[in-house]
């Protein structure tokens, strides 16, 4: 029986926690929107949401674009051999998408905690997939 290669143990876990992480999204698609403004006025402090139907589309299509998302990023980490390039392109996606949300979230004037909470993880963490999916010996 082969061995696991050290490193795909660790991108097997860190996959399974980015994709853990980002289920946590489903119940959004059901909250009411009633709830989804208590938690962008009073838990993020970010104000009262505006009451139109774009927000509350982009809302739960966000939602489930994370599910999705977090559904096939745990999906990978069961055969990461097999889908190492896929999972190392990934990596390099999520170094570019953390680029992208600083950029995105500047521009729109949300506060520095947030920036500094989401680019740079997920662009650290599509750096250590990265990392981690690399060949042995490369």
């Amino acid at each position: 029986m082969n061995q696991p290669i050290p490193n795909d143990v660790a991108l097997k876990w860190l996959l399974r926690l980015i994709g853990g992480v980002e289920l946590f999204a489903i119940p959004f698609l059901l909250f009411p929107f009633s709830w989804m403004n208590d938690v962008h006025d009073r838990v993020l402090g970010l104000g009262a949401l505006p009451n139109a139907p774009i927000v509350e589309y982009m809302a739960r299509n966000l939602s489930a674009l994370y599910a999705i998302h977090g559904a096939v990023v745990f999906r990978l980490s069961f055969d990461v051999e097999r889908f190492r390039p896929l999972v190392g392109f990934l990596g390099r996606l999520h170094i570019a998408l953390g680029a992208v949300a600083v950029a995105t979230d500047l521009a729109a004037g949300l506060p520095l905690w947030w920036v500094v909470g989401e680019g740079p993880g997920i662009a650290a963490g599509g750096a250590a997939v990265l990392f981690l999916a690399r060949r042995p010996g490369a």
